[in-house]
């Protein structure tokens, strides 16, 4: 039997993600956030460590700022801590 979770594909993340939606009791994002938040996660993981990555995205939501913007401020922050 094959397992999709070792293939890392999308199906097997929407999968997941369907199914954390019952869990939690939200949905997930569609496809334009998803990937504010991936590249929101890529500029902090790139600019510090991987542990920033979640933890920036667990910030934008906490703090109530769109995803979009939330990406835009990183990339501000990192320039700005680049010089």
């Amino acid at each position: 039997m094959s397992d999709d979770r070792s293939a890392g594909t999308p199906t097997a993340a929407a999968e997941w993600l369907a199914g954390f939606e019952a869990v939690i009791g939200t949905s997930a994002p569609g496809p334009e956030v998803t990937e504010a938040l991936l590249n929101l996660a890529g500029v902090a993981a790139h600019d510090s460590e991987r542990i920033a990555a979640p933890i920036a995205c667990w910030m934008a939501g906490v703090a109530g700022v769109d995803p979009a913007e939330a990406l835009e401020r990183a990339k501000q922050y990192a320039q700005h801590r680049a010089g």
